[in-house]
């Protein structure tokens, strides 16, 4: 039975309050073991990853559509748009959000040991790159994401998005401390590869057999890229070759084409 609310300060939703608020965002839901999913897709990829619910909010009208989301148990609140704007802070124009327990995290042992292709982020703390590239992962049949501690979420709703819901199919985990369990990484049998121009990079065409075997490929940041201590820690800088007087891909973009080179 769904409960129609018409106050944007009831405490029933409490989980979806201002979700545009990303400094707030970031402290309440990882803490709390919570992520919000937008969308009805969204919703079902999670439901089937098997992440358990604990609340479905829709607009009113929308009810008789998705109101089937809502496993036994967990609570189905209803609003009129403005009173889901007004608590959300946007307008929630798919109609359909849903509040989800996170899972623990596996450890980057057992991540590794399922794995023959991965590909490591440093620094990465923009949403809609961190999604993009957990969708390039699924779709180039990579293995898992490996995470350095200063990565954004990915479980914050843009990430959530962006990936289509890849970031519920992916494996991952974070390796911390960074970049010192960048060596166990290496002692699972892959190689460091770290995306930068520096270092004696080789041309990604270029790049030998044994090199391609078991791949973990780095990326950093847009612009600073890759930090010192983790190039440090790499077996062979790579590049993509650039022309026209451009100087870098989008971090997605590069690990698009990086991914695709590397496996093909």
């Amino acid at each position: 039975m769904a409960e129609n609310i018409t106050d944007p300060a009831d405490e029933r939703l409490r989980d979806y309050r201002d979700l545009t608020d990303l400094q707030l965002r970031t402290r309440i839901e990882q803490p709390a073991g919570l992520f919000i999913a937008e969308g009805h897709m969204a919703v079902d990829r999670a439901l089937r990853a098997g992440f358990r619910m604990r609340s479905l909010l829709l607009e009113e009208k929308r009810l008789g559509q998705y109101g089937h989301l809502a496993p036994d148990g967990a609570p189905v609140y209803t609003g009129a748009p403005d009173v889901i704007e007004s608590t959300t802070g946007f307008h929630v124009h798919r109609g359909v959000l849903a509040a989800f327990h996170r899972k623990p995290l596996p450890t980057p042992a057992e991540v590794l040991a399922g794995a023959g292709r991965v590909i490591v982020l440093e620094g990465l703390n923009n949403h809609t790159n961190i999604g993009a590239i957990f969708r390039v992962v699924a779709a180039l049949g990579y293995d898992a994401v490996l995470l350095a501690p200063n990565c954004a979420d990915p479980l914050y709703r843009r990430s959530v998005r962006v990936s289509m819901g890849e970031v519920f199919a992916v494996p991952y985990t974070y390796l911390d401390p960074w970049p010192g369990t960048l060596g166990a990484v290496r002692d699972a049998g892959f190689s460091l590869l770290g995306m930068s121009p520096s270092r004696g990079a080789v041309d990604i065409r270029e790049l030998d057999d044994g090199h391609r075997e078991r791949p973990a490929l780095l990326f950093g940041a847009e612009g600073p890229g890759l930090t010192p201590a983790a190039l440090d820690a790499c077996d062979q800088t790579v590049h993509i070759p650039m022309h026209n007087g451009v100087d870098s891909l989008n971090v997605a973009a590069a690990t698009a084409v990086a991914a695709w080179e590397i496996a093909r």
